[in-house]
């Protein structure tokens, strides 16, 4: 398999949950520039997958390539290639009492390697939290302690952090849940330019299959195993959903 422009690279990749193996055998691969979308039915193992190409939980067979670095056995990858990806969880849970605004929040994403020699470069992280903000469309919540913002405003403010410096991979899982229309549509406006302008692969599980049919490039269609990949127009087919989701998308074109 050719490393030539492509971000992350997944060979036979099996991960066990307790005794069964949640997800197993996949494959697949995403080259700089391309949206890709993680669908199946609920248990699928689509989470798994995630958090086993982000190093949080361990594999049991396979590999796992990022930017042509292997992923170590602990999930250890060179820092230098760890800062080149972004990930926004379905769910951001901290403690309210901590007493950070927006700003000091989006600023942790710019520091090369954490908190080294924080009172170095002042101008140039204030400038990349000023930009990353205003494209997200969530300058006036910089002053603001996280403390006191909405659901939405949290996915603005993650989001902010995950752009405030150049990356090559964003991994998103079901981040745009708990916005409203509007916010949902900027947030995907978003996604699809950083995917245009600066080359990002975008690796994102999602439920909404016409987003994924609008949006996205690709589409694996997981349900423990790869049960399809390619377009959307030939992954989403009745055929290839019923094949995914069994009696569950059964229901679900009887009810829409």
């Amino acid at each position: 398999m050719s490393l030539r422009n492509e971000v992350l690279v997944v060979e036979g990749l099996t991960v066990y949950r307790d005794t069964y193996p949640a997800v197993q055998d996949v494959s697949f691969a995403l080259k700089e520039g391309t949206d890709t979308a993680i669908v199946g039915p609920n248990g699928a193992g689509k989470s798994t997958l995630i958090q086993a190409i982000l190093g949080v939980l361990p594999r049991h067979e396979g590999h796992v390539l990022v930017l042509g670095q292997p992923l170590g056995r602990r999930g250890t990858l060179p820092p230098q290639v760890r800062q080149q990806i972004a990930y926004l969880p379905q769910n951001f849970l901290f403690d309210r009492r901590i007493p950070i605004t927006v700003n000091e929040l989006v600023a942790l994403g710019w520091d090369e390697l954490g908190l080294k020699l924080p009172w170095a470069n002042r101008h140039k992280r204030r400038l990349a939290v000023h930009r990353a903000l205003d494209l997200v469309d969530a300058l006036h919540l910089g002053p603001q302690p996280i403390s006191n913002l909405s659901g939405g405003e949290i996915k603005r403010a993650l989001l902010a952090y995950c752009v405030v410096r150049p990356r090559r991979l964003l991994i998103l899982d079901e981040a745009p849940a708990g916005l409203d229309i509007h916010s949902e549509s900027e947030f995907y406006r978003l996604i699809y330019q950083l995917k245009r302008e600066q080359g990002w692969a975008v690796l994102q599980i999602s439920h909404n299959l016409d987003m994924v049919r609008k949006n996205c490039d690709r589409v694996l269609c997981l349900n423990r195993v790869i049960r399809c990949q390619g377009t959307p127009d030939y992954a989403l087919s009745p055929d290839n959903l019923v094949a995914v989701y069994g009696s569950e998308f059964v229901r679900y074109r009887h009810h829409h």
